[in-house]
């Protein structure tokens, strides 16, 4: 079989090469498995992708290059296709994304080097082609790119060119350091200030299409732009937007655009869709209910942080902000900030509340400095809240509460009233940061 001939060919080359395939290099490979077929030998993979290989083959030969046995999907696809036929561009990409993890050194050239978003080729990628293609699904696209006629199934070597020409000027577009640039701070500006608070990067990703779409398409004006696009990220991170079939939704969203033409009309579109979601109902009611979770990472928690950044809210028991504290740029041996258990573990244990979803429930969660959380150890609230109740001024003290989402006399609730309350005031310090973009 000429697959068979190709790939013993390419294995009998350099192990040295890169690895091409999959969307890094991780590592050597062990050596029980079979080294990784490189695309250095472009002329040889032309074959293999040539039109009269059936697309069964294909896949067979991208499975059989992907050596560490982790299924591949349609971005990997389409970053093959890219080293056979536009290897540069390929090339591109990955040094992106490299140098977005690099901090760069004096006196370099403004770098796309960030805390916020250190994407993987293959997310920048998607951003490309949702924006170039005004597509979500890979699939499609990755059809497309071969040239592939849908009604009959042939391959046309004009239309690939044509196709690949359109990914370029779409790619050119997301590498571009100032539109980097423009849509990081559109989403700093948001109270999103490190990859830590980041629940969803296809957020991130779509996001950045839509940016790219607003400034390129639409001749969106980029301060109104920056503002626009950060809600909007705002609001698909809190709701998951991207969370459940991701590109069927953001094909569902890219269809808001269809007939769209001027500028006003796009920012339209993203507000009625965003309108749409932010209901009344969902800040008083849907909110609440869903930051009844003791998952230490989820959309909720995240957009809160971010309200109280974007509030200047202090940290709780503390005059410092939490952006101070929060900076990702602040190299400290130890963090500056701790979550803390408003009402402590042991006492909760002591009072019968065992279950650990319950007493690590998001609403019992604060944060705090770490001084602080030491001190209070595991004291009861109706214990230590009136010692540190004398470090502040009348004003002080209720603004504190107000954006840490704490009712006045919370340390004397019975705890599942505490939570329940405490979920509603959190959902309306969100909704008050939202509301202030």
């Amino acid at each position: 079989m000429r697959l068979r001939k190709v790939q013993r060919a390419e294995m009998a080359g350099s192990h040295a090469n890169r690895c091409s395939i999959t969307s890094s290099c991780r590592g050597s490979h062990p050596t029980h498995r079979l080294p990784p077929i490189p695309l250095s030998a472009q002329q040889r993979l032309r074959g293999i992708i040539a039109p009269e290989v059936a697309e069964e083959q294909v896949a067979d030969i991208f499975v059989r290059i992907n050596s560490t046995g982790v299924q591949l999907n349609q971005s990997d696809f389409i970053l093959t296709l890219m080293s056979v036929f536009w290897e540069d561009g390929r090339r591109q990409l990955e040094e992106m994304c490299r140098l977005a993890r690099v901090v760069p050194g004096p006196g370099s050239k403004a770098p796309p080097f960030n805390y916020l978003f250190q994407p993987e080729p293959d997310r920048l990628l998607r951003a490309s082609v949702a924006f170039g293609f005004r597509r979500a699904r890979l699939v499609a696209v990755y059809n497309v790119l071969r040239g592939k006629d849908v009604d009959t199934g042939v391959i046309d070597l004009a239309k690939r060119e044509e196709q690949f020409a359109r990914l370029k000027i779409a790619q050119e577009a997301t590498l571009d350091l100032t539109h980097w640039e423009g849509f990081l701070k559109s989403v700093w500006d948001t109270g999103y200030w490190s990859a830590a608070v980041i629940s969803s990067q296809t957020a991130l990703v779509y996001s950045y299409a839509f940016y790219l779409l607003g400034r390129k398409t639409f001749a969106v004006p980029e301060p109104e732009l920056r503002r626009l696009i950060g809600r909007w990220f705002f609001a698909s991170s809190l709701t998951s937007r991207y969370t459940s079939s991701p590109e069927s939704r953001m094909e569902q969203d890219l269809n808001l655009l269809r007939d769209q033409t001027s500028a006003q009309a796009f920012a339209d579109a993203l507000n009625t869709a965003m309108s749409a979601d932010l209901t009344n109902d969902y800040w008083v009611t849907t909110l609440p209910a869903a930051m009844e979770t003791s998952s230490a990472r989820n959309p909720q928690r995240c957009s809160y942080l971010a309200a109280q950044i974007l509030l200047k809210a202090p940290v709780l028991f503390s005059d410092s902000p939490v952006s101070s504290l929060l900076d990702p740029a602040l190299k400290l041996q130890k963090s500056a900030l701790e979550w803390h258990h408003l009402f402590p573990r042991a006492w909760l244990e002591s009072q019968g509340v065992t279950e650990r979803t319950r007493i690590n429930q998001q609403a019992n969660l604060a944060l705090v400095e770490w001084p602080d959380n030491l001190r209070i150890g595991d004291q009861p609230p109706a214990e230590y809240v009136p010692k540190l109740r004398q470090r502040f001024s009348d004003d002080s003290w209720t603004a504190m509460h107000r954006l840490n989402a704490l009712p006045l006399g919370w340390a004397n609730l019975p705890y599942e009233v505490f939570l329940q309350r405490r979920r509603e005031l959190m959902a309306a310090v969100i909704r008050q940061g939202y509301e202030s973009l």
